[in-house]
């Protein structure tokens, strides 16, 4: 079975890297993503803080996708997913809130 992860001989330079290999751009996509998505959806609890809440979930949601486009194993993608659905809860709910520009314009 392809799926079956098998320990490494060679020490792993990374903790998503299941291929032993570095993974920076994917990897640094994927911590990006995290942490705004955290943002995002701590954020819209407030309705007040919508318009952080907003701008950290669409910036999460263009780090995840183009994350997941780079990506190149499970893990990261894993973990892109997570990011990507908490930064698109928050952002819908800071739309709800008020939106990216609630106040600015009208």
């Amino acid at each position: 079975m392809a799926q079956v992860l098998r320990p490494n001989s060679t020490a792993s330079s990374s903790l998503f890297a299941t291929d032993g290999k570095p993974h920076p751009l994917p990897e640094t996509l994927l911590g990006v993503t995290v942490v705004l998505g955290a943002i995002a959806i701590i954020s819209s609890l407030w309705t007040d803080l919508h318009l952080l809440s907003s701008w950290a979930g669409l910036v999460g949601i263009l780090a995840g996708a183009y994350g997941q486009f780079v990506s190149e194993t499970t893990r990261e993608r894993f973990g892109l997913i997570l990011g990507l659905g908490a930064s698109a809860i928050g952002f819908f709910i800071g739309m709800a809130h008020g939106g990216l520009f609630g106040g600015v314009i009208g």
